[in-house]
């Protein structure tokens, strides 16, 4: 009977393989795409018990439910499988191991359905996922009643009729563990191994941070992605490894805000768009509001559309902010997705919101958003400031960005550009000579535009000669300092933040904190989750003011402002505005002011309307308290 149970593990081991086949053969209908697979295999192991389990481990209890169901169900059935082999299959002490792989599983088991009954959390989906505790059990209890039987009741009578109700409990079990494979959540075991090999931003492992998008070839024939054959292999084997544990709907502004949009719906769009059945039925929750698609797939049908799987709104309800990526634990890209949905339907359809169309159309007639003259960039500055011209040079070159129209953001700049002379620096801006950098357009999926406005950047540059630049844009800096590399822009690039709590460390600024309410800072997106600088503007503010105060989300956790990803150009409907959301937030940490550092945080944040904290730019709070000699 023993033997029996053996087989059917290894029967079982079978039909997952030849289901696994199946899923290869779907994803590689996608495009192809460089994958380091010595390399990717190698770190296999560290990227799923360090990299994932960081993130899992976030959420309190997840990490220990995890290990259990996981590595006890993994360990028990391979030990099983192994125990065919006769030094293996008759040591009592091998099988203790044995029953002690099954136990773990079984308390894992336990602790999944602990997590829905009695009552399922919104932010976890239904249907086959509620069957994943029993087929668990059934599996890991099936397991440890055979390991039993061999430590235990190996020469007692009771065992035969111990072990047919194992057998048959084993049968059951792997009958549901081969439709989860096939249909359901444990389809994530696979393709998560698969993606975390594979992974289309091997950078992100080992603590590191890649977050540029790249140039697209714009002499293809299919620019962006239109149909799921449109998007890499790689990355069509990631949707399939989404667990759907909805820490990116929790972590979504634009969820949280009523947009209609909700990142796991999103992905799990995605999975149905490859089939053409449209696989199993997606039972969590959807995107608020989100109108009604016809929910057609296929890897050569549309993905966006009213008679596809997802509806256009959704699209641009995106603010980019990342933090879906930050909380996920598979390491899934779902702005990557957004963004090349988003080319398809810009590029190839010419399908945007009006609002983003005629922003589109300004910087492709006069190189700025507002389409207001280059020629007044530093108007609002009204400061005697060194411009760069051609073949000059200069230490570091002040990149206003596109806030420098704004009267608001201006006294932002004018503090920036006194505390560097403050500090003896010598720098210069290129006044009319500064065009937008592309930001907008890129996150619009206008990938022509950007590429027309980064040549025009790069060629003024090139003409110039400069150590640094700085700017007080997160949006710019992130672009400048990221995304032009791999057009041939490479140039040493800081935000204003760390400009600053260099200039304070250095003691070529001395502070006197100065005794405010409390103040929290709001981390731009930009600048904490796209390139990891969280501690510069809070060492500044410490230096700059007595009390400080962090909001609830901070951090690589902040919240977004809703100023990111064309969100306020895209005629995106709400139930509440993302800024109001956040500015409660900091209401209930106690803030009296929020500092930021951003030109779009500023305005989003400001935009509030009612009894709110007062908002100030890191520089402006500096500046207050610089000793003057």
């Amino acid at each position: 009977m023993a033997w029996l149970m053996i087989g059917l593990v290894w029967l079982l081991a079978i039909a997952v393989a030849v289901g696994a086949a199946g899923f290869v053969r779907l994803w590689r209908r996608g495009a192809p795409a460089r994958v380091d697979w010595v390399g990717g295999l190698l770190a296999l192991p560290r990227r799923y018990l360090v990299d994932v389990h960081h993130v899992v481990e976030r959420r309190p209890g997840a990490g220990r439910m995890h290990v259990l169901a996981a590595g006890g169900l993994l360990g028990s059935l391979v030990l099983v499988m192994l125990a065919m082999l006769p030094p293996l299959g008759s040591s009592r002490i091998y099988w203790g191991l044995v029953l002690a792989c099954a136990l773990a599983g079984m308390a894992g088991s336990a602790l999944v359905r602990a997590r829905r009954v009695p009552v399922r959390p919104s932010f976890l989906s239904g249907g086959l996922f509620n069957w994943l505790a029993p087929v668990l059990a059934a599996m890991t209890g099936a397991i440890a009643v055979l390991a039993a039987c061999q430590v235990v009741l190996a020469y007692t009578p009771a065992r035969q009729g111990v072990m047919a109700f194992a057998t048959m409990l084993l049968a059951v079990g792997g009958f549901g563990l081969l439709g989860l494979f096939l249909y359901g959540p444990m389809r994530h075991a696979f393709a998560g191994s698969t993606w975390l090999v594979a992974h289309s931003r091997p950078g992100r492992f080992g603590g590191g941070r890649d977050t540029a998008l790249q140039p697209l070839d714009l002499t293809q024939p299919v620019l962006g992605a239109v149909t799921p054959g449109d998007f890499a292999w790689n990355m069509l084997s990631s949707f399939d490894a989404c667990i759907q544990c909805g820490r990116c709907e929790q972590a979504c502004p634009a969820f949280a805000a009523g947009q209609r949009l909700n990142p796991k719906a999103l992905i799990q769009g995605m999975v149905s768009a490859m089939r053409d059945d449209g696989g199993a039925s997606y039972t969590g929750s959807p995107a608020p509001n989100a109108p009604p698609v016809a929910g057609n797939g296929g890897m050569d049908h549309p993905v966006v559309g009213t008679d596809a799987m997802i509806h256009p709104d959704t699209l641009w309800a995106c603010t980019t902010c990342r933090a879906c990526v930050e909380e996920c634990p598979m390491m899934i890209e779902h702005v990557d997705t957004v963004i090349a949905l988003r080319r398809g339907q810009t590029l190839m359809h010419g399908d945007v919101r009006p609002g983003a169309a005629q922003v589109l159309r300004r910087m492709r007639d006069s190189a700025e958003p507002g389409g207001r003259p280059l020629s007044e960039r530093a108007d609002m500055l009204a400061m005697d400031i060194p411009v760069l011209k051609e073949g000059e040079e200069t230490d570091i070159l002040l990149w206003l960005g596109e806030g420098a129209y704004d009267r608001r953001y201006a006294r932002t700049l004018q503090a920036l550009v006194r505390l560097m002379q403050q500090a003896g620096l010598r720098f210069a801006i290129l006044g009319e000579a500064e065009s937008d950098c592309g930001d907008l357009a890129r996150r619009l999926g206008d990938e022509a535009t950007f590429q027309m406005l980064a040549a025009d950047v790069i060629t003024t540059l090139g003409r110039r000669k400069f150590s640094t630049i700085v700017t007080a844009d997160p949006h710019c800096y992130n672009m400048l300092r990221n995304e032009y590399p791999a057009l041939g822009g490479i140039w040493r690039v800081r935000h204003h933040t760390a400009l600053l709590d260099d200039l304070v460390t250095q003691g070529r600024l001395v502070l006197a904190a100065r005794d405010l309410p409390p103040v929290a800072w709001h981390d731009p997106c930009y600048l904490a989750r796209y390139n990891g600088e969280t501690q510069a503007p809070r060492r500044l503010l410490q230096a700059a003011c007595t009390r400080t105060v962090e909001m609830e989300r901070h951090g690589m956790q902040a919240m977004c402002c809703g100023g990111g990803g064309g969100n306020p150009v895209s005629d995106v409907d709400a139930q509440v505005r993302i800024p109001d959301l956040r500015m409660g937030q900091a209401r209930d940490a106690g803030a009296h002011i929020v500092a930021v550092g951003c030109p779009g945080c500023t305005a989003m944040l400001e935009g509030v309307t009612g009894d709110r904290p007062d908002v100030r730019d890191i520089a402006e709070l500096v500046l207050d308290a610089v000793v003057r000699a």
